[in-house]
């Protein structure tokens, strides 16, 4: 059974910095495509970031230069380093795998807030 469960998430004041994590079980992320999402409430879930099997990386323009997606093959984790947070950066961040199918975790809330 595939899961994928993020941790690090929590409360922030505005300029501060988090790093999540996301570790899978079941997969391997060095064979699949990985990325970070987020939800704001009442607002569609959109792409923060993603990173390929290769190692490639790709980000949304608002959080380039701020956020950094990276993992750790020999952890089977992916990470997200957050810095400059911002009061709309608040939002429930997923990852997601992707390969053949779609894996989601469940989501780690993230509030900026002063």
């Amino acid at each position: 059974q595939v899961q994928l469960v993020e941790s690090g998430g929590g409360l922030v004041q505005p300029g501060g910095s988090l790093r999540l994590s996301c570790a899978a079980s079941g997969i391997s992320f060095s064979m699949y495509g990985t990325g970070w999402y987020r939800q704001a409430p009442g607002k569609q879930r959109e792409l923060v970031a993603t990173m390929d099997a290769l190692g490639s990386t790709n980000y949304a323009v608002f959080v380039q230069g701020r956020f950094l997606i990276s993992r750790d093959n020999t952890k089977n984790t992916v990470y997200l380093q957050m810095n400059s947070l911002k009061p709309e950066d608040t939002a429930v961040y997923y990852c997601r795998a992707s390969g053949r199918v779609y894996y989601w975790g469940r989501g780690t809330q993230v509030t900026v807030s002063s």
